[in-house]
């Protein structure tokens, strides 16, 4: 987590995909619990602030896999892209519902900063699912959360 207190500078509190802090609330089921970032966090004294966007938006848990089809989260906000499951089925808008409340409990946490898990439709920061694999892009709440001026970080 080499870096991480350049990204904080005094920040108390920090949105952090809930999965990286040992929920298990991925599509699988199961959790990505990186224990350094937890460490990193303490360390700087910072207060980690879980969520899940896509259970913030109706999806259950474990649930289908999804991509994003048409683009990145930039184009799903703009109405140019979708995320379709595993089954075909068109879930932008429970996207989109987790993606604006992520913003909302980022900001009414006073959180400037989320750190963010690499490849989700909904939390890459530089890389997402896609129809074509892994591609370049950002997700659906990572792409509203820099709309609303919070800082994101990828993570593992």
């Amino acid at each position: 987590m080499a870096g991480l207190a350049g990204y904080l500078g005094g920040v108390a509190k920090v949105l952090v995909s809930a999965c990286l802090v040992g929920r298990a609330c991925r599509f699988d089921g199961k959790d990505k619990l990186l224990k350094g970032l937890l460490d990193a966090l303490r360390a700087e004294r910072a207060e980690a602030v879980p969520f899940c966007p896509e259970e913030a938006g109706g999806l259950g848990t474990p649930r289908p896999a999804a991509r994003i089809v048409g683009g990145d989260g930039e184009a799903v906000a703009e109405g140019r892209a979708r995320v379709v499951n595993d089954r075909g089925e068109d879930v932008t808008e429970r996207f989109l519902d987790g993606a604006r409340k992520a913003v909302e409990e980022a900001l009414s946490n006073g959180c400037a900063v989320a750190y963010l898990k690499e490849r989700s439709p909904s939390c890459g920061c530089a890389q997402v699912h896609s129809e074509e694999g892994v591609a370049r892009g950002c997700g659906v709440t990572t792409a509203l959360l820099r709309r609303a001026g919070v800082a994101t970080v990828s993570v593992a």
